[in-house]
């Protein structure tokens, strides 16, 4: 669910909760890779991604 076209797609709720689960997401895989290593060392590239999308969606609307 990180493609424009998709993005586009969703209400405005759903952008928020979206952003919500994500950032949860994000800061949980942060501090557990801060012990030991990442089974995806490329996980929060693609979840801060994922993030600046959604910001980038919620910010054209307004």
């Amino acid at each position: 669910m990180t493609k424009k076209e998709t993005m586009t797609a969703t209400t405005n709720q759903e952008l928020a909760e979206l952003l919500l689960k994500t950032r949860e997401t994000f800061r949980t895989e942060r501090f557990s890779a801060a012990g030991a290593r990442a089974k995806d060392p490329s996980a929060p590239k693609k979840l801060r991604r994922t993030i600046a999308r959604v910001l980038t969606e919620q910010s054209s609307r307004s």
